[in-house]
């Protein structure tokens, strides 16, 4: 049982690991890839040419922002079941210990 858990808490760790690693790296070359801002001197032409893009990176941004978040969920879940089970084991181990039960003495009654 500990094992299934420990396993999952690793998997979902390391899933979300995975999706923030993804998500910096879209975003970095999504960064680095120098798309040109239109210009021209006729308003309704430089909005119609720089919409489509402009749509098209808040699309990206929400989804890189969507998938950070995910992420991060996993990422926090994944912690929280590692020290979960970390406190249940050392709970275990601080129980299993025996305890040695020092002797009593006898008492003294003042009669003698």
């Amino acid at each position: 049982m500990k094992d299934n858990a420990l396993t999952i808490a690793y998997v979902t760790l390391l899933t979300g690991i995975g999706l923030l690693a993804f998500t910096f790296i879209s975003a970095y070359i999504s960064l680095i890839s120098n798309q040109p801002i239109t210009g021209s001197s006729d308003l309704i032409d430089t909005f119609g040419d720089s919409l489509a893009p402009l749509i098209e990176a808040s699309i990206r941004i929400m989804f890189l922002g969507v998938m950070g978040w995910i992420g991060s969920i996993l990422t926090a879940r994944g912690v929280q079941l590692l020290t979960q089970l970390r406190r249940i084991a050392k709970l275990e181990v601080q129980s299993s210990i025996p305890t040695v039960e020092k002797p009593m003495k006898p008492r003294k009654t003042g009669k003698s």
